[in-house]
């Protein structure tokens, strides 16, 4: 205390005398020896383009927050096992720059679990190349593997803490471990040992866990701070009550309060009532809680970020992570959003000034595909490798194909004049699969819901079954989420074997410029049964000066992956919905130059072959629950 007040008098600004850390006294943080009560947001930098960041928040701050809630996932740098990315729009160390510029702290939430409807929860997915790992434990070769990332995350963010001139107040170890089976303390100690470590004494650590007496239990460990996270249908005194239980003395602090939720494929858009948010923020702020609000801005699961939940069964989470926060998914200030300015006016000052407006948007219109080919036919070009062979099918996992799709080929081994089930006995396709004969489409397998398909064709026929991985489940038991064809098929009495196994690079060869690049003739004229089963289409979106933001509809279109210019915008799937649009960012788009569309269609695509840039989202209609 001599310390802190001696810096208020000689220096504030020297960044020798910044301190922030818990008054147990007084139940509050304390910021260079002041009383301290944060209004926070989340918001994920890898669900943003790097070119909008300092957009998004620039408006955090003028609602009035004073701090951001930050995820670091650690598959999204380290996707390869060994190698690193913190370029482009995976630049931890810029965002928390423009954070910084911004006036804005940081709540770092480094995991190394971070759940976030995120792939795998943002472990990375190489980890399971060992059978038999347990996550999220004292297991050897998964605290070797965490030992490694943390040793190059944490020296990464460690200047960037409050006490070493930067932004960042408090640092989260793992993520909401009360939810998870294994309750290993030894793995909490030890990942207390490494923050320490890395980040210094001085530090505040902290938990989250659910609003229950056993996720507190399990999550909480002493020198970790206990903080707690529920939303609007929650009694905010019974939950601060709990808290308290694990942490008798400090700050209330809600590490999650929910502006909204997330969708899955099937659900009905998720939505939360402006009047809840408010009521309950004013009733948290008015009695002294910190609160950080989770969703601020959610943004989007681009290319195959997008985790899923596995109760019941497995549900995949859709590609818009609006999430009905106060920003939306394109970054505009909602009516949410100004509701919150008001009511955080009531306990702090808030920025002079108007909002920033939202990033324009346009309508480019109609553009028309034309057909490039089924995977049979461009097999060489997204399989420069060829085939794995193999008398039973590999995981994507074994064949080190982490993401995307996988083509499984063989024959069959007699003449099927009369439909034939196909078989998933076991429930072993993870995630989809598309049947083809002598690449005609033939049906779909699907994880827990379509076990069997009917086949058709001669000995020898060549079969194809196109697996889709639809994200790895991120939260709970199940995040040892394999890939692929996990158990034997069977073809009628038969069980198929003598695989040739093709890991797709599909990302790859897009960002390199194909099929643009080549000279593909459109299919003319083309039959409707050659609309079927998985194949790319391509068209370009002409420049007309504009870089505005849009939303591409793909009417009649069934489900698959869009890319414009090279960069994978993520999972079309309208015919289930709730989501019919896909956020593009006018920053993928040229003003000048030919902007190239690619589409893999799974299913089906409509005989007119055209998509619609629209200058408004679409995400709230459910076409099939199945």
């Amino acid at each position: 205390r001599v310390h802190s007040f001696l810096c208020l008098l000689i220096l504030r600004n020297d960044r020798g005398c910044r301190s922030f850390s818990i008054d147990y006294n007084k139940n509050c943080f304390l910021k260079d020896g002041q009383t301290f009560q944060y209004i926070s947001g989340s918001i994920h930098y890898s669900r943003i383009p790097r070119a909008y960041w300092k957009d998004r928040l620039l408006k955090m701050y003028m609602t009035g927050l004073n701090a951001i809630q930050v995820y670091v996932p650690w598959n999204f740098h380290e996707s390869t096992q060994g190698v690193y990315n913190f370029t482009g729009d995976r630049d931890l160390v810029h965002f928390l720059d423009l954070a910084n510029q911004t006036g804005l702290l940081v709540i770092l939430r480094p995991g190394p679990y971070i759940c976030a409807e995120w792939e795998m929860g943002g472990l990375p997915a190489w980890l399971l190349q060992k059978p038999n790992i347990i996550l999220r434990s004292a297991d050897t070769d998964y605290l070797q593997a965490v030992s490694n990332w943390l040793a190059v995350l944490l020296p990464k963010v460690k200047p960037w803490l409050y006490i070493n001139g930067g932004n960042i107040i408090t640092v989260q170890v793992e993520n909401e471990y009360g939810s998870y089976f294994a309750c290993d303390y030894n793995y909490m100690r030890y990942l207390r040992a490494l923050f320490r470590f890395f980040l210094g004494e001085n530090t505040v650590l902290f938990t989250i866990d659910g609003n229950t007496d056993k996720e507190m239990t399990c999550g909480s460990l002493e020198g970790l701070y206990a903080t707690v996270d529920f939303g609007t249908d929650t009694n905010v005194t019974e939950a601060f009550e709990r808290q308290r239980r694990f942490e008798p003395r400090g700050p209330l602090v809600n590490s999650e309060f929910y502006t909204g939720w997330l969708d899955h494929w099937g659900d009905s858009h998720a939505m939360v009532s402006t009047e809840k948010v408010i009521r309950m923020l004013a009733e948290m702020l008015m009695m002294g809680a910190n609160v950080n609000m989770y969703m601020f801005e959610g943004g989007t699961n681009f290319g195959y970020w997008n985790g899923a939940d596995h109760d019941r069964r497995y549900r995949s989470v859709v590609t818009s992570y609006d999430y009905d926060a106060p920003l939306s998914e394109a970054g505009d200030p909602t009516d949410k959003l100004l509701a919150i300015r008001e009511v955080i006016k009531m306990v702090r000052d808030v920025p002079p000034g108007s909002m920033p407006p939202a990033i324009p948007k346009f309508a480019y219109g109609f553009v028309t595909l034309k057909k490039v080919g089924n995977i049979s036919s461009v097999l060489s070009t997204i399989s420069p490798t060829g085939p794995v062979k193999s008398q039973y099918p590999l995981a994507f996992e074994e064949l080190k194909q982490y993401y995307g799709f996988v083509l499984y080929r063989t024959t069959l081994p007699r003449d099927l004049y009369e439909p034939t089930p196909l078989i998933s006995p076991l429930n072993g396709v993870h995630d989809r699969a598309y049947v083809s004969v002598n690449g005609v489409y033939q049906g779909l397998l699907e994880r827990d819901i379509v076990l069997v398909t009917n086949v058709t064709g001669k000995q020898g026929d060549t079969l194809d079954i196109f697996v889709e991985n639809m994200g790895r489940v991120n939260f709970g038991s199940k995040i040892n989420d394999y890939k692929g064809i996990l158990s034997n098929l069977i073809l009628g009495k038969d069980v198929l074997t003598d695989w040739n196994i093709y890991p797709l690079n599909i990302d790859e060869a897009i960002a390199g410029g194909w099929p643009h690049s080549e000279s593909f003739k459109p299919k003319s004229p083309i039959k409707k049964e050659q609309l079927f089963g998985p194949t790319f289409y391509m068209g370009t979106l002409q420049p007309n000066g504009l870089t505005w933001d849009t939303f591409l509809k793909l009417h009649e279109w069934t489900k698959g992956q869009v890319w414009i210019n090279g960069v994978n915008l993520g999972r079309y799937w309208p015919a289930r919905g709730p989501q019919q649009t896909l956020y593009v960012p006018g920053s993928l788009i040229s003003p000048t130059q030919t902007n190239n569309i690619t589409v893999l269609e799974l299913e089906r695509a409509p005989t007119h072959l055209k998509v619609l840039f629209m200058d408004r989202p679409l995400l709230n209609v459910t076409a099939n629950r199945s």
